[in-house]
């Protein structure tokens, strides 16, 4: 440009000696023009840099942000492929568990149909129908409670003749059911004993256990079944305030229930199954 300058007025220059003052005022309103185009141009030049910078400024601030989407969708789709995976072994684990519960729950129902049979077979094959004997479930347990006068006389703990009418069902029942067990529990009322050799009641209901239980085994019941218990007059039936609720309470239950180890042997048997089939 500063060349353009410099040959226009070297021009002039040379003009000026060759023409004349009308011409060369004509050539340096020419001239006056050209410069005036030529700075109108370098503005124009000049603005359109500024544009271009400013826009090269914003394309590259586009392409970061999507680099930065792009990098955020990748890491997006990672995470989501990593939840989906969480969530369906989470899902696996609940199903897993709930196969488990199910088999515990078969375990117990199971359990309940040979406490619900076994009550069957005392009413039914036993015969048992005394209002002094009464068959009843607790809590998955099944009890079969006597009142002692059929058992034995006021303040002993020999067994009656007649007692062992009774004992005999009790003891065919027993020994019909291998994997029980029966646990020979003895009550008293609230009425103080003490009768050498016995101490207290607790002494008097825990003889009376062992007595029922030797009437047992002579019956042949298997000894590996039978537990002895006493539990004097803390468990009663009903207030001990009348001679009726006193002799309610003196009574011995017989407790059958599954044998615990066996029990447990079922429910590991189950899970084992569980483990190999997953």
């Amino acid at each position: 440009m500063k060349k353009l300058l410099l040959l226009s007025l070297s021009s002039l220059l040379v003009l000026s000696s060759c023409v004349s003052k009308k011409e060369f005022t004509a050539l340096q309103e020419k001239q006056k023009e050209t410069q005036d185009l030529l700075n109108s141009a370098t503005v124009k030049l000049n603005s359109c840099l500024a544009d271009k910078a400013s826009a090269s400024a914003r394309a590259k601030a586009l392409e970061e942000q999507i680099a930065d989407l792009r990098k955020s969708n990748e890491n997006l789709q990672v995470l989501s492929a990593s939840s989906a995976s969480s969530v369906e072994k989470t899902l696996e684990s609940i199903k897993e568990k709930e196969l488990k519960i199910n088999r515990l729950q078969d375990a117990l129902t199971k359990k309940d149909s040979v406490t619900l049979a076994l009550v069957t077979s005392l009413k039914r094959e036993v015969g048992i129908n005394d209002p002094d004997i009464e068959v009843n479930v607790e809590k998955g347990v099944v009890f079969i409670s006597i009142a002692d006068k059929l058992l034995f006389k006021s303040g002993s703990y020999n067994v009656t003749s007649k007692a062992k009418d009774v004992l005999a069902k009790v003891a065919k029942v027993i020994n019909s059911k291998p994997e029980f067990e029966a646990m020979i529990e003895g009550h008293t009322d609230n009425v103080s004993y003490r009768k050498e050799p016995l101490l207290d009641n607790w002494d008097l209901s825990v003889k009376r256990s062992t007595s029922i239980i030797r009437v047992l085994l002579e019956l042949g019941v298997n000894p590996k079944q039978l537990i002895a218990a006493g539990r004097a007059e803390f468990v009663p039936l009903v207030d001990n305030d009348t001679a009726e609720n006193r002799g309610k309470n003196r009574r011995t239950r017989v407790v059958v229930l599954p044998k615990i180890d066996q029990f447990y042997d079922m429910i590991e048997k189950e899970m084992k199954t569980l483990s190999t089939e997953n």
